[in-house]
């Protein structure tokens, strides 16, 4: 077969690698020279922990094993097993991270509850005096976004069945025919499948084709330091990362929430703690959601103060210097019985839009694009 895949983020370069791993030919498409949105603006977690039970949970664990499989083959996704440590500070968020590793899937999702000592012994990092202990997640794992793209194009090349074309826009789908994009250059690209990975640009030749989609836009705010100087050793979360995922719902979530309101600028911004190492030592933390448009088109200090003062009383000592802030924004799939939209474009073709995996996109892209191949008939 010859796939066309439009949208070179994580999700769509996923889609080109599973039709190149089952023998097709594959011409890649993206409007910008690279990947620019949130596939690079993000953590580069894969984040099972937190995953809601069902769909989602399955489709997570199953992205890790991929990712894991992948990663051995391409050393420039930069991938490593690191697991994650929530970290907890009072008997209330205890109490919650207690419920999480108690689950009948807490060994799925490689749950252990630790206490103070235990937490210092795997992350030694983590010396701040506030420490009670930690939720353990042994499936998260971690890859470096704003190379992982690149590093599979450049394996999928040497398949010779794979071509990247970049600064491209694609203009519409050619209704005559079974699956084939025209580009702003005037050109067509004709296949036997049509694949638009189009992440958070949900309007243009996307609402011509789709209408309006169950899929929401999600604005988030992140930074990264100077290296720090030590060895960050697991991705780490605070305890209202609890209040995010739907894993962690039930009895002792609701009791914190009752016995320990959010803090203001933490509940204004709806934000968690997460943080990662970057191979060169650096540190990425986040973030914030933020879901009514239009998004402001700058960065707002306060949630970058909140962020600095939750890591600093983690880690016991000072941040190292900022490096940089940006802002990023997400497709998000409303019905949450699913875990990304897929619609067919037109009846009758081979042409489909693939977006919304939301904030799972970094995570779950191995195993939606497995599922896609799959259901396409690969």
């Amino acid at each position: 077969m010859r796939v066309i895949v439009v949208g070179a983020g994580v999700l769509g370069t996923m889609h080109a690698w599973q039709a190149v791993e089952r023998g097709h030919e594959v011409v890649h498409i993206e409007r910008e020279e690279q990947a620019r949105g949130a596939s690079v603006r993000n953590f580069g977690l894969v984040w099972v922990g937190g995953r809601a039970e069902g769909p989602e949970l399955e489709t997570a664990l199953r992205a890790r094993t991929l990712w894991e499989e992948i990663g051995g083959r391409v050393p420039g996704l930069g991938f490593r097993p690191n697991g994650s440590l929530t970290v907890v500070t009072n008997e209330a968020e205890l109490a919650v991270a207690e419920a999480a590793a108690s689950r009948t899937d807490a060994a799925e999702r490689g749950y252990k509850l630790l206490t103070a000592e235990e937490t210092r012994a795997l992350n030694p990092a983590l010396r701040g005096r506030s420490v009670l202990g930690a939720l353990w997640c042994e499936r998260d794992a971690a890859v470096e976004p704003r190379t992982a793209q690149r590093a599979l194009q450049d394996a999928l090349r040497a398949s010779g069945r794979y071509t990247f074309l970049g600064g491209r826009e694609v203009r519409g789908v050619v209704p005559e025919r079974l699956a084939a994009v025209r580009d702003d250059r005037g050109e067509v690209h004709e296949g036997d499948a049509v694949v638009l990975c189009t992440g958070a640009w949900l309007g243009g030749m996307v609402r011509e084709l789709a209408g309006e989609v169950p899929v929401r836009r999600v604005r988030l705010q992140m930074m990264q330091t100077e290296p720090l100087d030590e060895e960050l050793t697991t991705s780490v979360a605070d305890a209202d990362s609890f209040r995010y995922y739907p894993a962690y719902g039930g009895a002792a979530l609701d009791a914190l929430a009752a016995a320990q309101p959010q803090r203001p600028v933490a509940a204004a911004h709806k934000m968690q703690l997460l943080m990662v190492q970057r191979r060169d030592g650096s540190l990425t933390i986040g973030d914030t959601h933020e879901y009514e448009t239009p998004f402001a088109f700058d960065v707002d200090e306060e949630p970058y103060g909140h962020l600095k003062r939750v890591v600093e009383d983690l880690l016991g000592r000072e941040l190292p210097p900022v490096r940089r802030r940006w802002a990023g924004v997400y497709a998000q799939c409303t019905d949450r019985e699913r875990v990304v939209h897929r619609q067919r474009l037109r009846e009758g073709t081979e042409s489909w839009l693939v977006t919304g995996p939301g904030g799972r996109g970094m995570t779950c892209s191995p195993a939606i694009a497995e599922d896609t191949a799959n259901a396409l008939g690969w």
